[in-house]
């Protein structure tokens, strides 16, 4: 038996709606391995796999209420700040909110299986003020779906999960090493490229302030909102004589921006 299984039978169905919980409520918690233990105990028939899936669902749809209800209350706030903490907040908020706008409800049934939407789709329903019975019904698919998944996986596998431990021990320590090396080789490959970006985009920017007084000055200035229908919809203000265009419009309007002696683009 494995390490994992071997917790969860001496802490039982706490830590693994515990687990889960925190895992859904954002904290980077590793709860794919618990959910396969918790299957392979499924598995050797020392826990049943409807009460195992039962103590993975309803936390996880728990902790998604709470996420959605801070969405409909704060708006594109909450999402921004969950983008804030990610590796690549500048791309986080516009990939997410649109792949929420093209698929709606339908998006939750496997949102948990994407990184990035799998926290944000939560907020988002409530931002785009889902009704609740709607956001309740994909969502506690989903997360059934995403539980059913490992679990499934570690009943499947159970007889192999416990070969495999036995044989651990001996290699774990070197595995895990590799492991954590390469995750921080991940991070600061990550962190190196976006320093890099944000040094090359402070180049070719221009204040609040600057923008106004080019405007008042009666200065040729085209400019380009760029803010997804999320965004806009939260604060529907905009610069007067702004251009509304969708990100993937822009190379449409080449020849236009080209002929202007100024273009500024804005978004979130």
């Amino acid at each position: 038996m494995n390490h994992h299984a071997e917790v969860l039978l001496r802490h039982g169905p706490a830590l693994l709606s515990g687990a889960v919980f925190i895992e859904r409520m954002g904290v980077p918690f590793p709860v794919a391995p618990v959910l396969i233990a918790a299957g392979a105990l499924a598995g050797s028939g020392r826990w049943s796999p409807s009460f195992v899936l039962l103590l993975s669902t309803v936390p996880a749809l728990a902790a998604d209420l709470i996420w959605y209800e801070l969405g409909r209350r704060k708006g594109i706030r909450v999402l921004q700040l969950l983008c804030r903490i990610s590796l690549e907040p500048d791309s986080c908020v516009r990939r997410t909110e649109d792949s929420f706008a093209r698929h709606g409800a339908r998006a939750l049934l496997l949102a948990k299986f994407v990184p990035g939407l799998s926290t944000v789709a939560p907020p988002l329903a409530g931002i785009f003020r889902m009704p609740i019975r709607r956001f309740v019904g994909f969502d506690a698919g989903g997360a059934l779906l995403w539980a059913a998944t490992f679990v499934g996986l570690g009943y499947a596998f159970t007889d192999q999960l416990e070969e495999l431990a036995e044989h651990l021990p001996r290699v774990g320590g070197r595995l895990g090493a590799l492991a954590l090396a390469a995750l921080a080789a991940w991070i600061a490959w990550k962190f190196v490229r976006r320093r890099r970006f944000i040094r090359k985009l402070r180049i070719d920017r221009i204040t609040p302030e600057e923008l106004k007084r080019k405007i008042d000055a009666g200065e040729e200035v085209v400019v380009v909102d760029l803010r997804s229908s999320v965004d806009f919809e939260a604060e529907p203000l905009t610069i007067p004589g702004a251009l509304r265009v969708e990100t993937g419009d822009l190379d449409g309007m080449r020849a236009e921006l080209a002929a202007a002696s100024e273009v500024v683009l804005y978004c979130t």
